[in-house]
């Protein structure tokens, strides 16, 4: 049997707890060795009741949007504490990952992007043109990118957000980082690498210098630059994605581990 393709590298995996068991596994069958080192921590919305009101009016709605697979999993169980999706509920997906924790939840007919997974690339489908007169509802966490009502309603929907899930920043030590001596950095949102921004002081940026960030936009990769960070790999999104774009950067290398 040949050698693994991501054997003798350590890879930090930087998504919520939850959320990185899937890609560690992927990680490890290919030879890897993971630090769990999340950036982010999920859990329920503070207002619950909020919530609860919200998922009360969806009946009214033409469209609801899921933002991430933390929507889906959030939204959906509080819309299952009242039954099911309401009859006739068009759903749509920021991305991929959204539509297939959608399609794991037993939703059937979902409109999504392939390829780019954001709300430009949403908002570029043909089926969110003709909206004016709409009601859509948006599942998200608390606060972020606005583009995505102010497109909607520029194109004359009424839109609501609902906010089904909160983030915060979990206590991380830098030095469980840099013992583990990392090949690469996995990172999955730009509040993660914000967070890690504020982490490093100047003696643990100069020892990860050298270390690749893989990301899965283009919006994250710039920011990862304007934070001073020298190799920046876009990746495509969901694990498919990161996990192709280590092993064609492990190719390349011929200086770690039992790569040739």
């Amino acid at each position: 049997m040949g050698i693994l393709p991501l054997a003798g590298l350590n890879i930090v995996v930087t998504r919520p707890r939850e959320q990185a068991v899937s890609l560690q596994q992927r990680i490890t069958q290919l030879g890897g060795k993971v630090l769990l080192f999340p950036l982010l921590e999920i859990s329920p919305a503070p207002d619950q009741q909020a919530l609860q009101d919200a998922i009360q009016r969806l009946p009214g709605c033409d469209l609801l949007i899921f933002i991430s697979p933390n929507a889906v999993r959030y939204g959906m169980a509080a819309i299952r504490a009242h039954g099911d999706l309401p009859p006739g509920l068009r759903c749509a997906a920021v991305g991929q990952g959204s539509a297939q924790a959608l399609r794991d939840a037993g939703v059937s007919e979902i409109i999504a992007p392939h390829g780019q997974s954001d709300s430009e690339a949403l908002l570029a489908l043909p089926q969110l043109q003709a909206v004016s007169g709409w009601k859509i509802a948006i599942l998200r966490g608390d606060g972020g990118r606005e583009l995505l009502r102010d497109t909607l309603r520029a194109r004359g929907a009424e839109v609501e957000y609902i906010t089904c899930y909160q983030r915060s920043k979990p206590q991380q030590d830098m030095t469980t980082l840099l013992d583990a001596q990392p090949h690469a950095i996995t990172l999955s949102s730009s509040e993660a690498l914000g967070y890690l921004g504020e982490l490093l002081d100047n003696a643990a940026r100069e020892r990860l210098a050298a270390v690749p960030l893989f990301v899965p936009h283009a919006r994250i990769a710039a920011a990862a630059h304007a934070q001073g960070w020298s190799t920046v790999i876009q990746t495509e999104g969901g694990d498919d994605g990161i996990v192709s774009g280590l092993v064609a950067w492990s190719q390349t290398q011929s200086n770690i581990g039992t790569h040739p």
